[in-house]
């Protein structure tokens, strides 16, 4: 028997990185990964090699700052499996679409509403898209994706650091505006994570220095997100909403 047996649970941005580690942890413990990703070609390699190791999947193009591309992904979902159980909004302008860089009056306006657009609005737009279907059933979870650095002040970064602290935000209030359907919203924050397939020198010192500040001093890597996320999609959480988990190695206490 696995943790999320027959349950369909869609994962933004899970082409890449750490939505990839989801998708074939979703399918592991025998529930049906619908790999949603603006990455058609990633999307489709993940949901293939999930279905050639024996498990189940769906890949679906999806652009979050897109209601009617949301709306899209939902359908395709719902018409493939009659249902939706759970929705990992993880999907994020910062590596496998990189964010730009700089102090706080150096960001640009563009690259401050492309990381809105993406960030928060296509967390809002997935989940509206999503989020009716299980309310016809009175029944899902939402794990939304935030990130140590809204609770340590990540530096260099700003517009992406208030986009991930307002994923907490966003979590709260949909946690109680859907408390009456059983539907369950929490969110996931997960430390510096080693999420490339090939990291650069450099970026591997980076990580190693993080490493270095943490209670647990190694490098996280995509598997180490992997447990929780089941956790929170599973019924082992179904009392559980409305919540913040920092998996981090230790790197913030929260």
């Amino acid at each position: 028997m696995g943790l999320l047996d027959g349950k369909v649970v869609i994962v933004t941005g899970g082409g890449h990185g750490i939505g990839r580690a989801y998708c074939v942890g979703i399918a592991r413990e025998g529930g049906t990964a619908v790999v949603a990703d603006i990455d058609e070609k990633a999307a489709d390699g993940v949901a293939q090699a999930i279905k050639d190791s024996g498990g189940k999947s769906l890949a679906t193009k999806v652009d979050v700052a897109n209601f009617a591309s949301c709306q899209e992904m939902a359908k395709k979902t719902l018409e493939a499996f009659g249902k939706i159980d759970g929705l990992i909004n993880n999907a994020a302008i910062f590596m496998s679409v990189p964010a730009e860089k700089g102090g706080w009056q150096e960001i640009t306006e563009e690259a401050w509403d492309r990381i809105m657009a993406v960030n928060v609005k296509g967390l809002w737009l997935c989940s509206k898209a999503v989020v009716p279907a299980m309310q016809q059933r009175k029944q899902g979870s939402v794990v939304n994706i935030s990130s140590n650095m809204a609770f340590n002040g990540g530096l260099t970064m700003m517009h992406y650091v208030t986009s991930k602290a307002a994923v907490v935000g966003f979590s709260r209030v949909l946690a109680r505006e859907l408390g009456s359907d059983n539907i369950r919203v929490n969110t996931l924050a997960p430390g510096s994570t080693m999420s490339e397939d090939k990291a650069t020198a450099e970026a591997l010192k980076n990580y190693q220095r993080t490493a270095s500040t943490r209670i647990l001093k190694r490098i996280e890597q995509p598997e180490d997100l992997v447990g929780t996320a089941l956790y929170l999609l599973s019924d082992l959480s179904t009392f559980v909403t409305g919540q913040t988990i920092l998996v981090n190695g230790g790197a913030v206490l929260h």
